[in-house]
């Protein structure tokens, strides 16, 4: 049972981050600003042709190279960690590798990638940048608490 977890995690991602961008695309215009919290929080269309914080803009290339590689080395570690028998790392790169996956999905198909979630004026980001996120730092607090106490057996 354990092996189709991260099948699952992966497909649920992608999903609904492929589902909430199908939403805004039809029924917003670029630019579009809906406030759900006052000014605070809303739900903007934009479209990025960047990475995270629209960094190298309009580079195709260089956006589809990072993202592949970040996917590829997830899915290596996955499956390395959970052949080792590890549950929590993998599931949690899992997140990292498809909102990779579901932002290269935008990327190859459209040419950009729908960002929609405002906070203030935070960046603008969505679901499988969320996935990305929450993955990196739990998977960081984790990798932090379990193998804290390694290096004093050195």
């Amino acid at each position: 049972m354990k092996r189709f977890i991260y099948p699952l995690i992966a497909v649920i991602v992608i999903a609904v981050d492929q589902f909430t961008k199908y939403l805004v695309r039809t029924n917003m215009q670029p630019g579009d600003r809906i406030p759900v919290i006052g000014n605070w929080m809303s739900i903007y269309y934009v479209q990025n042709t960047g990475t995270a914080f629209s960094m190298f803009s309009g580079n195709r290339f260089v956006t589809v190279f990072l993202t592949s590689a970040l996917i590829i080395f997830c899915i290596v570690f996955i499956v390395k960690e959970a052949r080792a028998g590890h549950t929590l790392i993998p599931a949690l790169f899992t997140f990292v590798a498809a909102g990779g996956v579901s932002n290269m999905i935008d990327r190859l198909t459209l040419g950009y990638v729908t960002d929609m979630i405002s906070c203030g004026s935070f960046a603008v980001f969505n679901v499988a940048d969320i996935g990305v996120t929450c993955g990196c730092v739990l998977a960081m607090i984790a990798l932090l608490v379990l193998y804290k106490d390694e290096d004093k057996e050195v």
